[in-house]
């Protein structure tokens, strides 16, 4: 099992961020890779949205269903994958001011075989992948405000 996070300070307020990161829907527009997210029911995340997701890392497609196992509104959520890799993960806002908040997700990977030979190298590559999705996140909501 590997465990990354990736935190970024955001010059927004909290709820303003929440709008973004807690509707699976708003995910390709910051996070590369993403080429299909459709959650279900659509909008912000309740406990049972489903997610079928289409992204590419490191070459590689990957189709990903998800189950989020639980939310607290306006703060953070977790989800578990229910078909394709053995991931689950999680977002939280973490208001700072009024007008500046922390975004952290985290991922926890379920590693087999001699895929635990390349943990290191996957944990940097995730972790640098999640930075850089933050990063745009960051850039998204400040040039459109």
């Amino acid at each position: 099992m590997i465990e990354v996070h990736a935190s970024a300070e955001i010059a927004r307020p909290a709820a303003e961020i929440w709008q973004m990161v807690a509707d699976f829907g708003q995910d390709p527009r910051w996070r590369a890779g993403v080429t299909t997210m459709a959650p279900d029911p659509p909008g912000l995340v309740v406990p049972g949205t489903t997610t079928d997701e289409a992204i590419r890392f490191a070459g590689r497609p990957y189709l990903i269903c998800g189950l989020v196992t639980s939310v607290v509104p306006g703060r953070e959520f977790a989800w578990r994958a229910t078909s394709g890799l053995e991931v689950e993960g999680g977002r939280a806002v973490i208001p700072l001011d009024d007008d500046r908040c922390r975004v952290t997700m985290f991922l926890r990977v379920r590693l087999r075989g001699v895929q635990h030979l390349r943990a290191p190298a996957l944990r940097r590559m995730l972790r640098r992948k999640m930075e850089q999705d933050l990063t745009r996140l960051g850039e998204l909501v400040v040039t459109r405000s």
